[in-house]
Formats: C-alpha cells, structure tokens, sequence
C-alpha cells in the first residue's frame, strides 16, 4: 500500500479522524473519475470549511510545480463523490466542485495557511505555481 492508501485506511478505520501528518477531522476523500482512463480514483485531501458552508481543497501537490491529476479530472467532471468527517462518524456525499475564481483565492489561500504552514512552504518547490482551490457544496 501507498501513502494515500494508508490515510484512507487510517480515516476509515477511525471514523474520518487521521492522526497522520495532523489531519485531525480535516480529511476529504475525493471520488473522482479519470478523464482520459475512466477509472475511478480516491484522492485523500486536506478539507477545511469555507464561509458559505462548503469545503475547501487546495491542489498543492506537496509543492510540486504540477497540478495533480485529481485537478485535471475535477475540472473534466465536477459532479463528484466525498468522504468526511461529521460527529457521528463518516458521510459519503455528492458534491458539485467550483474552482475559486482570483478575487476568492486569496482568503481561501489564507485559510489553508492559517491551518499549516506547510502550505506556505510548498510555494518554494512549486515554481511559480499558484496551486488551484476547490469549494465543494452539496449538490442539487
């Protein structure tokens, strides 16, 4: 297994709590689909609230000066699936994901570096790369 396999172990056998790397209750799974494979794929996220009620997740690729594939598949299908945390333990829900225009990054970039400064650290590796932002929002 490989390390986005053993946090979603982690997170599901613990009921969406991953001790691993300080995701807390913070973790998302994304279900998405890949565009040029068809395969479905789980990419496990850091997702934290946003102000309209939705969760946010940052394509960060620990830095990488690439976007990750989930971003490319996310952009192809928004209409997707998510595992989280909620009080009595895990929901799978339908979501539709937005990606925050400019005059939204900002704030939204200022959440995920409140919450780790490991973000700020990726902008070093990433060349340059403004790591795109999703809102999630329960779908209609």
């Amino acid at each position: 297994m490989g390390f986005n396999d053993d946090i979603i172990a982690e997170f599901r056998a613990n009921d969406g709590i991953v001790t691993t790397m300080g995701f807390g209750k913070s973790l998302v799974v994304l279900h998405t689909v890949g565009a040029r494979s068809g395969r479905p794929l789980e990419n496990p996220l850091m997702g934290l609230p946003s102000e309209s009620g939705g969760v946010l997740v940052i394509g960060s690729a620990g830095g990488s000066p690439k976007n990750p594939a989930w971003v490319h598949n996310v952009r192809a299908e928004p209409n997707i699936t998510i595992e989280r945390h909620v009080d009595d333990g895990i929901v799978r829900e339908q979501v539709t994901a937005r990606e925050l225009h400019d005059d939204e990054w900002e704030a939204a970039w200022a959440t995920f570096t409140a919450r780790s400064r490991g973000f700020e650290k990726y902008t070093e590796t990433a060349e340059g790369r403004r790591f795109p932002i999703f809102e999630l929002t329960p779908a209609q």
